[in-house]
């Protein structure tokens, strides 16, 4: 395994900034281990916990962006559906999310050979109102992502050794 490494004061200071900037932090150190970008070559590199918090950030940034069609089109729902990710959410305590996650799996399975098509931006935003199904598990997670950054965020302070090296 690489071993990610930060600095103590980079850590508080983020730290002291929210727990978006926390993970952020935590997610950046994670990524420069490996060159910078997570892909098929290099992610055996980094432990189980190490690749739930980058899916985690790709999750996020994707769902809050442009829901779980946006995630799915852009190429991650196979990275999000077909990884043990949402048993690794289970095993940090966040059965809500797993559950969601495994509820967008089954319209993953259902859709993601449409959704996953190249397409104009006008195509693009079509695939919202054609596949409203995924309406309600945007919302949910939109409605849940504070509590469930938070506890994300708390699993990794209490377990920061699996995440990063911190340089005093």
């Amino acid at each position: 395994m690489i071993e990610a490494k930060l600095n103590d004061s980079t850590l508080r200071q983020a730290a002291s900034q929210g727990i978006d900037n926390f993970l952020e932090v935590i997610a950046l150190a994670i990524l420069q281990s490996i060159g910078g970008e997570l892909n098929s070559t290099n992610m055996s590199k980094l432990n189980a916990d190490q690749v739930t918090l980058l899916a985690y950030r790709i999750l996020h940034e994707e769902v809050m962006d442009g829901g779980f069609i946006q995630l799915i089109h852009n190429g991650y729902g196979g990275f999000i559906f077909h990884n043990p990710f949402a048993k690794m959410l289970r095993m940090w305590g966040i059965p809500e999310l797993t559950k969601l996650i495994n509820k967008a799996h089954k319209l993953y399975n259902k859709y993601h050979e449409e959704l996953e098509k190249d397409c104009s931006d006008d195509e693009f935003m079509a695939l919202f109102e054609r596949y409203s199904q995924f309406d309600s598990a945007d919302d949910f997670f939109v409605e849940n992502e504070e509590e469930w950054t938070e506890a994300i965020a708390l699993y990794v302070d209490n377990n920061l050794e699996k995440f990063v090296t911190i340089i005093k």
